[in-house]
């Protein structure tokens, strides 16, 4: 039966989907530096940023940063540890969105495949910083978080409209967006 009137602020938290946000660096969250007029990544800029300006009523979403590295920084360890943060994430059974650095997004990507996993992880990021007016990453982080609740559990890679499973994806440097191969 479904219910008539308003719903109780207990029925609305109960009926949340629950998401985890995991940020790793990458170009999506390089904030600028007016002092040295450098772009890096300092500190996650996720929930100031991105979360204020969607509109999510029906989702809690919380934000985890497990590193803040350029993608071309990581090394197998830090993917490794990547992997392991997201096992320990998945054991409370809610969807995963991960934002890491386009350029060795898939390298990520096939360790995280190494796993069967219980959870659907959707991998995202950006062609260019948040901050960045013509930037890509709303788009892509409202995609990826839509996708969480539209696929089976495993890994994917959701970009510019288009949603991928892992491994076989690979950042195509002439289209500047993702493919399959």
């Amino acid at each position: 039966m479904i219910p008539f009137g308003p719903m109780s602020r207990y029925e609305l938290v109960m009926n949340q989907q629950k998401t985890l946000i995991v940020t790793t660096g990458g170009t999506i969250e390089k904030t600028y530096d007016e002092s040295d007029g450098s772009l890096s990544n300092r500190e996650t800029v996720i929930k100031n940023t991105i979360l204020e300006r969607l509109r999510l009523p029906n989702n809690r979403i919380d934000v985890k940063s497990i590193m803040a590295k350029d993608s071309l920084d990581m090394d197998k360890q830090d993917r490794v540890i990547i992997r392991q943060a997201l096992s320990k994430f998945s054991e409370y059974k809610n969807p995963i969105v991960v934002l890491h650095g386009t350029d060795t997004m898939q390298q990520t990507i096939e360790v995280c495949c190494e796993q069967k996993w219980e959870v659907p992880i959707i991998f995202t990021g950006a062609m260019r910083p948040l901050g960045f007016v013509n930037s890509d990453a709303i788009q892509n982080v409202t995609e990826a978080l839509m996708a969480t609740s539209l696929v089976e559990p495993g890994v994917y890679l959701s970009f510019h409209g288009k949603l991928f499973p892992g491994p076989s994806v690979r950042k195509n440097k002439q289209s500047l967006t993702f493919e399959s191969f």
